[in-house]
């Protein structure tokens, strides 16, 4: 009888929402994509914002040093989950919180970047997914020869202080090497240097240029994008989304799935599953992106071999 009796009670307790925190050093427009990537793979879980989980936003806005006070909020808020929308993000969380789980959204080298002691076995409150984004790099370079078979100076353009950027400038220095061209590295630190960067590449005569990820970058891609168009200069990228601002090529794994797979690390930890036990998982969809109206305006044709290996193709 008394069994009978406690069961409304129990019943009528609330229960408590989870409040997920996210993170990145972007801005929600230049990422818009990859957020509502991630939106779909939590409501295909069942998770629908604001009703069943919450989830704080944050956005550095193309500031990487605003991102330890952003992710001080989230630790103040206790958040149950931090999101990492990258290796910039995930570094500071990473000094912020030894307890409250990090899920990467993407990391160029979890391990090589000190995140998780191994893929199979992340060891700690870190997990997620690898974007496998610095070996593409010779990749990147191959198909733009292929495109530009003329291609003997490149200008690769980045950020030397952005995590993974170091072996993502030496896959390159190894391709080119196999390839006989000529490298040449410019340093974005602010967004200020983005047209020095292809004043310089100009000045050099490079006739190509490669794009490392970079924050600075991903967030005023439209400028990129456009002085790479100015100059002539067949570019390729890391990010679909500098197709869509007037970009030539891409290559990559594919972003959104990477987000959309997040979702799932998330429902697993909010289960009860531990990061430290849940490996980190490769990508296992890449796409090439081709932009064939930019192609038309610096007056470049696309190899037929190339194109067909498109799969995505902007007119």
């Amino acid at each position: 009888m008394l069994f009978a009796l406690c069961l409304p009670a129990e019943a009528q307790q609330p229960t408590k929402i989870p409040r997920l925190g996210f993170l990145t050093a972007g801005s929600p427009s230049s990422i818009a994509g990859r957020i509502e990537a991630l939106r779909q793979g939590l409501r295909e879980l069942g998770y629908i914002e604001d009703k069943n989980i919450v989830i704080e936003w944050r956005f550095a806005q193309g500031k990487p040093e605003s991102l330890p006070a952003l992710v001080a909020e989230l630790v103040h808020l206790k958040v149950h989950i931090i999101v990492s929308a990258g290796s910039a993000v995930t570094r500071p969380a990473k000094d912020a919180t030894k307890t409250i789980p990090i899920v990467m959204a993407q990391d160029t080298d979890p391990v090589g970047n000190g995140f998780v002691a191994s893929l199979a076995r992340p060891g700690g409150n870190i997990t997620g997914l690898s974007s496998y984004s610095a070996e593409l790099n010779g990749k990147r370079l191959e198909l733009l020869k292929e495109t530009v078979p003329k291609l003997s100076h490149l200008a690769v353009i980045g950020e030397s202080t952005y995590p993974g950027n170091t072996q993502s400038l030496k896959e390159t220095e190894l391709a080119a090497a196999a390839l006989k061209v000529h490298l040449q590295y410019l340093d974005v630190l602010d967004s200020k240097d983005i047209e020095t960067a292809f004043r310089e590449a100009n000045k050099r005569h490079a006739n190509g240029v490669l794009v490392l990820q970079s924050p600075i970058l991903n967030s005023h891609r439209k400028e990129a994008t456009d002085l790479a168009i100015k100059s002539r200069l067949p570019a390729i990228y890391y990010a679909p989304e500098f197709l869509d601002v007037g970009g030539l090529m891409s290559y990559s794994a594919s972003i959104t799935d990477l987000y959309r797979r997040a979702a799932t690390y998330v429902d697993k930890i909010l289960k009860g599953a531990k990061p430290a036990d849940l490996p980190v998982e490769q990508p296992t969809k890449f796409e090439l992106v081709i932009n064939l109206k930019t192609a038309k305006q610096i007056g470049l044709t696309i190899p037929p071999n190339v194109l067909a290996r498109a799969d995505r193709v902007i007119k």
